[in-house]
């Protein structure tokens, strides 16, 4: 997914606040499958519905999670596709024919790639 720079702009302020970038990485650890909205609030430390659903729907209307109804939950999910896209526009221009700049961050994410598939850490819990 080619991310536009409104997009990333959007996307890098909804990040910019910290119970928004611990939702994310929650869901991301996750996986596809996703959460109910009650048990990231648990996960954060018990924050409130209100404030939980402000979150949520702030990171939705970024395009970095999506939601989806369960019987009676909301399952949350990250948008994997906008995030690696996000990473994708922040490499675009690195390395120019210079691939020796890149190579620190390349193999900074491999190696997160290859310990994300090994152990999922607990979630750090935040104030909502």
């Amino acid at each position: 997914m080619s991310v536009t720079e409104a997009e990333a702009l959007a996307a890098f302020a909804a990040l910019s606040q910290e119970t928004r970038l611990a939702i994310v990485r929650l869901l991301v650890r996750a996986g596809p499958e996703g959460m109910p909205a009650g048990a990231v609030g648990e996960a954060l430390g018990g924050a409130s519905s209100s404030r939980l659903s402000f979150h949520l729907a702030h990171l939705e209307q970024a395009g970095l999670v999506r939601s989806r109804r369960e019987g009676r939950s909301i399952i949350y999910s990250a948008v994997y596709p906008t995030l690696s896209g996000l990473v994708a526009f922040l490499m675009r221009d690195c390395c120019d024919g210079h691939p020796e700049v890149c190579a620190p961050a390349v193999a900074a994410l491999a190696c997160a790639c290859d310990s994300s598939s090994k152990s999922k850490p607990e979630p750090e819990a935040t104030n909502a």
